[in-house]
Order: C-alpha cells, then structure tokens, then sequence
C-alpha cells in the first residue's frame, strides 16, 4: 500500500537523515521525565500522539526523540525547512496539541529549553561506514556571548586536529574507532555548538572519554588549541540510545 505524504512514518533505525536535503534549521530541546519508567511511557505517549494525526505539511522534515542513558531525560531533535515554519507549526497549535495529550499521559514533564541550530560540518569518519549506532553522544559547547565566525573557527579547529591525529602509534583501533560519525551544529544566536556524534555503545565512549591526556584526540598542539580557545565557556557530554524517529510518508 503507498505512503501519503500526510502520513506520519516511523524510521526503523530512530534516526534522523541528518545529511538529509532542504534542512535550513534544527530545534534541540531535553525534557526531564524524572525515571526509566516514565522515559517509556513519554516516548509511547509521543509515538501516539503523533501517529494518530496527520503530519503537519508546514516544513518540518523530520521529528526524533532519544532516550537520555542518566534514565531521566529526552533529547528532542527536529529538522525544518527554516524558522517560519516552526512558527507556524507553533502559532496553529499542532505543538500544544500534541503536548497536551503527551502531558496527560505523563504529567509533570519538565521542558529544560529549546535552541535553534544550523548544520555547519560534518559526516561519517570513514563514508563506507555502514555500523548502526547504538549511542548518540550530545556534546554542547557555550561561548561566553554571540560571536557566530568564532563558532565556525572552533568547529573548524576541531576538524583540523582530526585530520591530523596521529592515532596509536602501534596502528591498533585507537579509544574512538567505535565512533561513526560527527555533525557539528551552530545555534543561530551564535552562541553555543552542538556535536550529534553517533558512536556504535555507550560503553566505548565511556572508555575513550578515559583514555589517557584529554580522551578522545592524541596530545598535538592542533588539541590542545581547541581545548585552550579563547571564549569557550561550559560544555557538556550526554550519551543517549536512539528512541523514535517520525518523518512524514514519501
């Protein structure tokens, strides 16, 4: 049977396309659901309500939720074709809506912020990587007020001291071979980037994180001017396990 374009699809891998054509804008956003428990039930809640409508043919290409592993929170990412169309979907109420059917079915959900980004670099480290993730490493970095050629120069640094990581020195997979991909996102505010790095377990970041010197990345001068950049306040690391993904039907 075909797929309507107002049909709502759920993606068997709960992924996004991140590389995907015609995203001119993503939203990022955590709830905190306060248990594992009812980590379950909201992304039951949030299949339902969404399933159970027509998808919105406003501009929003896609719509993922990821289960947070501290066993509390939810990471929401979702791709637009710009800013007008997530006012639009938020002006004629599809958000309060389905919002107020996930609030009923599980009440007390504490909604911890929403920013806008925009893709700027990334990819899959080797393209004929075919591994499906099991863990989506959020890393958030925030800079000390809005500067948006410094987001890109610091992103910029970053892809620079990967090209030029000398790995092990005995050749033997180095703490981040079980990463896959990377894709660095600028806020539209210009200040704060976010990493969407898909990594085959959690487990495996855990001990790259570990690894001797500052973890992921060898001791180069190319780190350490990214770990040093000048402006770069707080930062944040959270793993999560892909939950749903919804995209409308071809």
């Amino acid at each position: 049977m075909p797929v309507h374009a107002n049909e709502v699809v759920v993606r068997p891998d709960a992924r996004p396309d991140i590389a995907r054509d015609g995203v001119g804008l993503v939203k990022v956003s955590t709830w905190d659901v306060g248990t594992p428990e009812r980590q379950r039930a909201a992304i039951e809640a949030i299949g339902a309500a969404w399933r159970k409508r027509s998808w919105p043919d406003l501009g929003l290409l896609s719509y993922t939720v990821h289960v947070g592993n501290d066993g509390r929170t939810l990471l929401h990412y979702s791709q637009w074709t710009g800013e007008d169309a997530y006012q639009q979907f938020f002006s004629e109420g599809f958000r309060d809506e389905r919002n107020a059917e996930i609030d009923a079915a599980v009440p007390g959900i504490r909604r911890l912020g929403l920013h806008s980004y925009e893709l700027y670099r990334g990819g899959r480290g080797n393209p004929g990587d075919l591994r499906v993730p099991g863990c989506v490493v959020i890393v958030e970095v925030e800079f000390d007020g809005p500067d948006r050629d410094r987001q890109r120069d610091w992103v910029d640094g970053v892809f620079d001291a990967l090209a030029s990581d000398p790995g092990p020195a005995d050749g033997e997979p180095g703490p981040h071979a079980a990463g896959i991909s990377g894709w660095f996102h600028v806020s539209t505010d210009g200040t704060r980037v976010l990493n969407y790095a898909e990594w085959t377990d959690a487990t495996s970041h855990v001990t790259a994180l570990a690894a001797p010197g500052e973890g992921i990345g060898s001791p180069t001068d190319a780190w350490d001017r990214v770990h040093s950049y000048p402006g770069v306040g707080e930062s944040r690391v959270n793993r999560y396990t892909p939950g749903l993904s919804l995209s409308p039907g071809a």
